[in-house]
């Protein structure tokens, strides 16, 4: 006789850096059911860009998420330049080159943690070491031309703040050289591995009519056969200057993630390496010094997949509105599914292996769950705040303390 059980997965979890809760419904070891409940992390980012300078936003946005830092600040200033007619009409030649740079940089220092991460999951912890060990020259470069390894500050409306120098090219060069043959070497040891296979094949498989459903991007839907990458589809930079491919595998399990984020890593290697044999010289920043009124859009393909920015500008020096909606926003959803019908132990994999950034998701509203209605959204509860602390300070007044 069958007996369903609870287990829960978070907030608090080792395998899950940051807090968010799946709770398992299980038969056995069989997962039939998940609940997955978001929003542990709130910090309030588009009501405080409100009460920054547009300039000021892009620092706040970097810090969503230190991983993928760059594509948030990359699709903020793509939506304000959306307003002032486009990236391709205000950005200089130069400074789109190095925006590309950046961003594929970003994606190769992304994809690696993963890597490592997931090797570290699975008991594999050769690849966690090596992966990280290769990462390093990747941060290394980051701090030659940004000064940052985490946080880059390199993306301004109408530009970037900080050139490449010419003296840093070669080390780039030296860098990227380096990196193809352990690239190689993580492909070989995923892809040959009997033991590896075993474990990621099948497990948390996403079919590509669930991708569609699901609404997933990035690598999650690519590895479902879903042919989408925003580089290619609405470019940016000088995405559609350079000569690469859009990666796609049709299992979409867990293996076929892994493999989509190895092969990636060669594309980039590949986008980078033509970007500094073409990047012209010239200015790197357009000087912009005043948002007209209006609304405009950023598109992004972080490494976890699309990255999109809504802004509306009523012409003052701050946004009036700031929207955002991150790739783990969209691909973490997709456990509903993927999870049901695996193992615990599956389970756990699934949930990692959309590389979920829970801050990215960050939502909050109070519910009547017996009439499933709203009754408290964000700002609702920002003025109960204020409203309770300013009863506080009265109390406090009273009593004299």
């Amino acid at each position: 006789m069958s007996h369903k059980v609870i287990v829960p997965i978070g907030p608090y979890h080792p395998l899950q850096e940051e807090p968010e809760f799946f709770q398992l419904y299980v038969d056995g070891e069989r997962v039939v059911d998940i609940d997955i409940i978001i929003g542990y992390n709130h910090r309030g980012i588009e009501q405080l860009a409100e009460t920054k300078h547009f300039d000021q936003v892009a620092f706040l946005v970097e810090r969503i998420c230190g991983i993928c830092s760059s594509s948030h600040p990359y699709a903020y200033v793509l939506a304000v330049e959306d307003i002032l007619g486009g990236e391709r009409e205000v950005v200089p030649e130069r400074a789109l080159y190095i925006r590309t740079i950046i961003d594929e940089l970003q994606r190769l220092h992304s994809h690696l943690l993963w890597l490592g991460l997931a090797g570290h999951f699975i008991g594999y912890n050769t690849v966690w070491m090596w992966a990280w060990k290769y990462r390093e020259p990747v941060l290394d470069c980051f701090e030659m031309i940004t000064g940052n390894r985490q946080n880059y500050a390199m993306f301004k409306i109408g530009g970037v703040r900080r050139d490449i120098k010419d003296e840093d090219i070669p080390v780039l060069k030296k860098a990227l050289d380096e990196l193809v043959p352990a690239i190689e070497m993580f492909r070989g040891a995923v892809m040959d591995d009997p033991v590896i296979k075993m474990r990621l094949k099948e497990a948390g498989t996403l079919t590509k009519q669930q991708a569609i459903d699901w609404c997933v991007v990035g690598p999650t839907a690519r590895a479902s056969g879903i042919n989408i990458d925003i580089r290619r589809d609405e470019p940016y930079g000088v995405t559609d200057r350079v000569n690469w491919s859009v990666i796609i595998e049709n299992d979409g399990d867990v293996f076929a993630k892994t493999i989509v984020r190895i092969l990636e890593m060669n594309e980039s290697v590949h986008i980078i390496r033509q970007c500094l044999e073409k990047m012209p010289k010239g200015k790197i920043d357009a000087d912009i010094k005043d948002v007209p009124p209006g609304e405009g859009i950023g598109r992004v393909e972080a490494p976890r997949g699309e990255c999109f920015h809504y802004i509306r500008s009523d012409g003052t020096n701050r946004p009036v509105r700031l929207k955002i909606r991150a790739p783990s926003f969209m691909n973490v959803a997709s456990d509903k599914v993927a999870a049901v019908g695996g193992t615990i132990s599956d389970a756990a994999l699934t949930l990692a292996a959309v590389d979920p950034c829970y801050c990215c998701t960050a939502r909050l509203a109070v519910i009547d769950k017996p009439s499933n209605k709203k009754i408290m959204n964000g700002w609702d509860l920002v003025k109960l705040s204020q409203e309770k602390t300013e009863k506080l300070k009265q109390g406090l007044s009273d009593t004299g303390k």
